[in-house]
Parts: structure tokens; sequence; C-alpha cells
């Protein structure tokens, strides 16, 4: 079924899996690790992000996390277009993983029996060759623990990256993100301590759903069976949906994400396979790490920013006026007619100051 399965990754996958580095090195290293603290971590789904300092609390620490992989059926739309879905821990994304530069982050990766396909996990946080990819390969019925050390702060995407398989896990919906926060917490271009009052991540995918003869989205019994129509869709580069977290809607009306005049609110977006650009209408990126390298000063004030295909970004605006305020990719075709489109609702009073109809419409005057 899988013809092109040995394409991409082959010998490399051997030869990363066999790597090793000599023993009483390994064993000091395991020896330093096992003295720090643990710290277990339950993941939430998007846009929600799990209880974190924003600055270090003590030392280094092991984060641990486990996700289990699920496929699953999913609807994306209001017309009940489903996906063949791919996921880690049920959503799509996958939750977002936080931890400090210096901490060890070790994700326990789930693979249920009940599943048809393997799988593993890239960390484009990690440092070694493929990102970890070959060292949690795991069949149905297999789990397997990576750890690795957060030695960058930032964004970074993480996604599945089977063999000869990639993009149909990620355009399916395997991928999420770890953030990485320096340890004494963001900072602006003067160095300056900057804080955010709520955080909100937002996972950008595009979508490719095979139509039948008459035009209609065509449903699957299993990812088996959807793989060579889908494949075929993918190859036209032209996706039938472009949607944020998962589905068309899915963070609007009264699952809009919320928050108050005068709060500060962190929005992570990512984008696993192509490029976008995030739009806040009505608002601005106060700071933007727009690359999403804390290492580097924010960029400021900005009206739209770029988040490069593979990675992740991050904005911070303090909302100033109450009201529903649309959250886009500024590709408005792609924002309107595909579905890359969210709200916030925010609460507070209204500031004639910053904006006014000074004239409600009315007839225009004859002369």
């Amino acid at each position: 079924m899988f013809t092109r399965r040995e394409a991409l990754i082959g010998a490399v996958v051997a030869a990363a899996a066999a790597a090793a580095i000599p023993a009483f090195a390994a064993q000091a290293q395991t020896a330093d690790i096992a003295a720090l603290p643990r710290q277990k971590v339950s993941l939430v789904a998007p846009p929600f992000v799990h209880e974190h300092d924003q600055v270090a609390n003590g030392g280094p620490k092991v984060v641990e996390f486990t996700m289990k992989i699920e496929e699953k059926p999913i609807v994306i739309d209001d017309e009940g277009t489903t996906l063949r879905g791919m996921t880690f821990n049920g959503s799509i994304p996958g939750p977002m993983m936080v931890v400090h530069e210096g901490d060890y982050l070790e994700l326990t990766l789930v693979n249920p029996e009940t599943n048809e396909m393997p799988h593993n996990i890239d960390f484009h946080a990690a440092t070694g060759a493929l990102g970890g990819g070959a060292l949690t390969h795991v069949n149905p019925g297999e789990q397997v623990t990576l750890r690795f050390k957060a030695t960058r702060t930032g964004t970074f995407v993480y996604h599945c990256a089977p063999e000869g398989m990639i993009p149909w896990h990620v355009v399916s919906g395997m991928s999420g993100t770890v953030m990485v926060l320096p340890r004494e917490g963001l900072k602006n271009e003067k160095g300056e301590p900057v804080r955010y009052d709520k955080i909100f991540y937002v996972g950008e995918n595009e979508f490719y759903i095979p139509r039948d003869e008459n035009g209609k989205y065509k449903k699957y019994e299993s990812l088996g069976e959807s793989y060579d129509d889908t494949l075929k869709v993918m190859r036209g580069l032209i996706p039938t949906h472009v949607v944020f977290n998962g589905k068309v809607g899915s963070l609007t009306g009264k699952n809009a994400m919320t928050a108050k005049v005068g709060e500060t609110v962190m929005i992570v977006h990512s984008q696993a396979n192509r490029d976008t650009r995030p739009h806040l209408i009505g608002g601005h990126g106060d700071y933007v790490w727009e690359e999403g390298k804390f290492a580097n000063p924010p960029a400021k004030d900005l009206e739209t920013w770029f988040i490069r295909g593979g990675s992740a970004g991050a904005a911070l605006y303090t909302f100033l006026q109450p009201g529903v305020y649309a959250y886009v990719n500024h590709n408005l075709i792609e924002a309107v007619e595909l579905g890359a489109t969210a709200h916030f609702t925010v609460e507070g009073e209204w500031n004639d100051d910053l904006m006014k109809q000074v004239d409600a419409p009315r007839p225009i005057p004859m002369n």
C-alpha cells in the first residue's frame, strides 16, 4: 500500500538508531540527570496551555509528559466533512509543552494497539539527528520514552515523521509545539521583563479531502482505505480546508478565546507544513518573536507577522478596547473561504479617544 515508504529516510534512520555514545560518558550523564528534581505535567488541549512558571523556579529539572496517539475520524467543518485524522493526545494540533532553558523534556509516547499506523515524533527543539524521530518509532501496541535537553529558547514545532509517510501524517493532524522559555523569563528589546496574563495556542493546519465523481467529499472506513486518494489530492498542493485548531469555526462563537481590556495575551501560532501570516484585526503585535526565538529581540508594533512553514512564532498584545476581534491568516481567501479564522471576545469599557463613531449612517444630504 505505501509505495514510497522507504524513500525519505531509509538508511539514515537505521544509522541514527544504532548510534551510541561511549558507555562511561552515558553513565556519567545518566547519574547527573538522575539527581535532578522531576515534575510530571498533565497536558491540556489547545488553545489552552498547561500551567507553567514564566520565570524558572529553581534550577534545571526533568519535566515529564505523556502523549497518546489517537487515530480517529474528525469532522472538520459544519457540513460534516470528515478527515481520517491522526493526532497527538486526540487534538489537532497536539498539546503545547512548556519547559525552561536547561530543563530536560522527557516524553512517553504511547501508540495503542487499536491504531493502524506506526508513529514517532520529531522535535524541532531537540538537538540530535531527526529530532528524536529514529529513537521514538513505535508500532501499534508499543510505547517509548525519549528525553532531550532544552538548550535553545523559543517556540518550536514537533510532528510525526514516519518513514515514507511524513507529509500524510503531518497534514492529517500530527503536529504540535514546544515552548522553551528563558529561565529569567521573556524580555523586550531593552532587556526589560515582559509578562503575559493569558496564553493561547493556535495551530494552523491545511487538509486535503478527496472528492467523489459528484464533487462531494468522500468518507472512509479506515486510514489505509483513505491513503491513495488523499495522496493524490496532497500532490496537487491545493488544500480543501485551511483551519485553526482542527476545524472550521473551532475558535469562534462560543469557542472564542477570551480576554479583558488591560490584559496582555500571548498568542503562539504554529504551521508545520506551509507559510502563513497571522493578523489580529483591530489589534497589533506589541512584541512579536516572528521566528519564535526568544534569544533575539522581539519586533514591535507589527500589523501582520510571518510564520514559516515548519515553525512556530509568538506575539504579545495588550487589549485596549472591548469587542470581538477576528484573528486570521491574512491570505483572506484562506481565512474567509477555507476556514482560517478565530475570534477573541474581549470585555471592558470602551474608550472613545481610541475610536468613536462620530456620525451614524444616514442619508446623503441633498445639495
